[in-house]
């Protein structure tokens, strides 16, 4: 394995301490299947009742670990969860599904419960065989180690080329009941979802039926996971779950639009939003946190596609890099999304300060001020396209000769 990669300068400062969950237990371990000296299995057990929901990448070539949670989540129950790093368990045949049915049959009569309740996760290189004894074995012998406090542990096992962990939480009132929300993602490369994100794990003491779960997770990941990308490759193990254990004695929960989630759902969202920032703050070889906002569109989906085409542009990622404020290229991007645009309405800005107007350049325009906001760390890129009401909000990061070299090392 290479060296480990030194954090990004765009990690968190802070990062929360996650606080115990009700019903949530955590342990972690050492197969030895790719990494030494760190952990890279993680085990969490939920409580009888536990309901659970999740988006699974729409990649035509997924994973095993996502078929047999795409097979089990419509159940809506779970009881534990197993996630390995360093070793995807994609293009894995037979052997694929053989791992995920040992490895689910393991922690299943460590939480003591049916192996369907168990979901499953992996990331790492694509097309080695997963050596699932291992796997179970640690699963196994960390089970009596599970313990409620190790949110952290949690967040750091799942890492591969991260550079930090990501996590998040909120603590909201469900009709004056307080519940608690804790979160964690991992993703660095191979970044722009189509359905969910890379790896992210959600949890919650409240008390909320899978369907409502499924519908408020579907409509948070629509305003932050799937606006984020870092190199507009989707992964084959995308996966999203979230758990919510029941614990908190709140009233019931009987729909999605229930008044007594409002509160919830904006803290949901914003956990969501926290942990995509995060990914792409740790984009690989990432120097700058990019965030585009689109206005103007025809629709929400316009925008957001408009917007993902200039965060995948190659051109716009290189010269946020090198700090050139280069607005064509900005313009080129808006072009190609194949969206509406008007071309003498488009209002383009860097740093809040507007560039183009009347289908050109606009008279008194600044580069040099320009240049100075993209000497920063994070860049803001503005865009009115001048159809519609449609806006949009996506994450990015810069492209640099960083995400070369750790690319191409991956596999050593």
């Amino acid at each position: 394995m290479a060296k480990p990669l030194p954090v990004s300068p765009l990690a968190p400062k802070n990062p929360p301490r996650l606080p115990p969950l009700g019903g949530v237990e955590i342990a972690v371990g050492n197969s030895g299947t790719r990494y030494q000296g760190r952990a890279d299995v993680l085990l969490m057990r939920f409580p009888k009742g536990t309901t659970v929901a999740g988006l699974l990448t729409r990649s035509s070539m997924p994973g095993a670990p996502v078929d047999w949670c795409r097979k089990h989540l419509p159940k809506g129950r779970a009881r534990a969860l197993v996630v390995n790093a360093g070793n995807a368990n994609v293009f894995t045949g037979k052997a694929g599904k053989q791992a995920v049915e040992a490895v689910a049959a393991a922690a299943a009569k460590v939480a003591g419960c049916a192996a369907g309740e168990v979901m499953l996760a992996s990331t790492g290189v694509i097309g080695q065989i997963l050596p699932h004894d291992k796997i179970a074995a640690t699963v196994t012998s960390i089970g009596g180690q599970l313990a409620f406090d190790a949110w952290r542990y949690a967040a750091e096992t799942i890492r591969t080329t991260d550079t930090f962990a990501k996590v998040a939480t909120a603590t909201v009132e469900i009709g004056g009941v307080p519940v608690r929300i804790n979160g964690f993602a991992k993703g660095s490369g191979m970044i722009a979802p189509d359905m969910a994100t890379m790896l992210c794990f959600v949890a919650t003491d409240a008390k909320i039926p899978a369907e409502v779960l499924q519908a408020l997770l579907a409509k948070g990941n629509e305003l932050s996971f799937n606006c984020l990308t870092v190199d507009g490759d989707t992964s084959t193990s995308d996966t999203l779950l979230m758990f919510a254990t029941g614990q908190a004695k709140h009233a019931a929960i009987k729909s999605a639009t229930d008044p007594k989630l409002r509160h919830f759902v904006e803290a949901l969202n914003g956990l969501l939003a926290d942990l995509a920032e995060q990914v792409a703050r740790d984009g690989e070889g990432a120097k700058k946190l990019v965030t585009v906002n689109v206005a103007g569109a025809a629709n929400a989906k316009a925008a957001r596609r408009i917007a993902l085409a200039i965060a995948n542009s190659p051109l716009v990622k290189t010269a946020i890099a090198g700090e050139d404020a280069n607005w064509g290229r900005i313009v080129m991007a808006i072009g190609k999304s194949g969206e509406k645009a008007d071309r003498d309405k488009l209002v383009v800005s860097i740093g809040g300060q507007q560039v183009t107007q009347n289908g050109m350049i606009r008279p008194g325009y600044d580069e040099a001020k320009a240049t100075m906001h993209l000497r920063g760390q994070e860049v803001t890129i503005g865009v009115d396209v001048g159809i519609g009401k449609g806006t949009a909000k996506v994450w990015t990061c810069d492209l640099t000769h960083g995400y070369i070299d750790i690319n191409a090392d991956y596999r050593s």
